[in-house]
């Protein structure tokens, strides 16, 4: 036996006071992009109309270049499940009509809904965006809008998201959970990460370990919001973009802030759309931006346009595609323990495995040839995330 000078008593009692830090993997799956539709506008073929409007914008001469086949892939998915993620936006898309207009598009939209869900074709997600804290008036409007949406609602679909945006405090937070529990079940919530005060605090503190907090397990997301960020930050109309510096820091806040508790991540969108004669330059915008918020871990963003579709799935399937090879070698050789010229650790097979799952969950990857690369099936895919965990 070896000698040692601390006995375990010593250690349990030196080591009580530490608390036992719980890591979580987001469960389930995660849309590629969430579309914003103001609730005027949405009718019981909003999502189809998205879907033919996006094929027939398709022109192969204006696109980025992309990867042999992904074009014909997203074709498919434009036909079979044009919309992931359907957000019914009572906010900025939708302004401030009279009450009784706002009161009428609250149910009518709920009883879409439930006519969506009674006939199978709602989206993977779907939700609505209130009106913000901001002022009493805006706060009284907001919940009113839930309410009437919610009392309409014959039931609520899996994926059902409620966006609260210009978050300022975690007071703002804790009051809203107080809310969604009179509603009863499990209502949860997604945070706009669109104001200074939602990135760092007057005391100069990151705010969303808070936000996350005061949300007590409500909190599924944080959204950023690209316009209304940058001009809180004082930069002028032609530096209000995604690839800003400002906007990178605001996002390494989200993404480390989130690490670990299970909150997914989604980036914003951008105002550049790909249409009239400016269809090339908009779908060269939003292609490139896609491609660097997926290569910085943000794997959701919004879409505003059914164009932007093309460009989207385009994008995301390319991304995948283009990665199949190489980590799958990174998997397999993890899963298998050969010796290669990697050594990963099992955090990155966590990260590996997940990439195929989104993938698959998205169509940009069939499960069969996931399997052929990484000699994984699904179930074995999500073991080894739950392992890594």
């Amino acid at each position: 036996m070896y000698q040692t000078s601390l006995s375990p008593e010593d250690v349990a009692r030196l080591t009580a006071r530490l608390s036992t830090v719980e890591r979580s993997w987001p469960v389930g799956r995660q849309p590629v992009h969430t579309c914003y539709v103001p609730a005027g506008r949405v009718i019981a073929s909003t999502v189809a109309d998205w879907g033919r409007e996006a094929l027939e914008s398709i022109d192969r001469d204006l696109l980025p270049d992309l990867p042999d086949g992904v074009l014909d892939r997203v074709e498919a998915k434009l036909r079979r499940e044009p919309v992931e993620d359907l957000r019914i936006d009572f906010e900025d898309g939708y302004g401030a009509p009279e009450d009784d207009v706002e009161d009428m598009d609250a149910e009518s939209t709920a009883h879409l809904v439930s006519r969506w869900i009674a006939d199978g074709t709602v989206p993977p997600s779907i939700g609505l965006r209130i009106k913000s804290f901001d002022t009493p008036e805006l706060r009284e409007r907001g919940l009113r809008t839930l309410d009437i949406f919610l009392t309409a609602l014959e039931e609520v679909p899996p994926g059902f998201t409620i966006t609260f945006p210009k978050v300022t405090s975690a007071d703002q937070i804790d009051v809203f959970a107080d809310v969604l529990d009179l509603f009863g079940g499990d209502l949860k919530f997604e945070i706009q990460v669109e104001t200074t005060q939602s990135v760092v605090d007057s005391e100069g503190r990151l705010a969303i370990p808070r936000f996350i907090a005061a949300g007590r397990g409500k909190v599924t997301g944080l959204h950023f919001g690209t316009y209304d960020y940058t001009a809180g930050c004082g930069l002028s109309a032609a530096q209000q973009h995604l690839a800003h510096g400002a906007c990178d820091f605001a996002r390494h806040v989200m993404q480390v802030s989130a690490a670990g508790t299970g909150v997914r991540l989604s980036d914003g969108s951008t105002n550049v759309l790909p249409v009239g004669d400016g269809k090339r330059y908009g779908w060269d915008t939003h292609y490139r931006l896609t491609r660097r918020s997926l290569e910085h871990g943000f794997y959701q963003g919004w879409d505003l346009h059914p164009a932007q579709l093309v460009t989207r799935y385009a994008a995301v399937y390319a991304f995948y595609r283009e990665g199949l090879e190489a980590d799958a070698a990174r998997l397999r050789s993890y899963v298998e323990r050969v010796s290669g010229g990697v050594l990963d650790e099992p955090a990155t097979a966590q990260a590996l495995s997940a990439f195929f799952l989104r993938a698959v969950d998205c169509g940009a990857l069939d499960p069969v040839e996931v399997q052929v690369a990484t000699g994984l099936d699904e179930s074995g895919l999500r073991n080894l995330v739950a392992r890594s965990s």
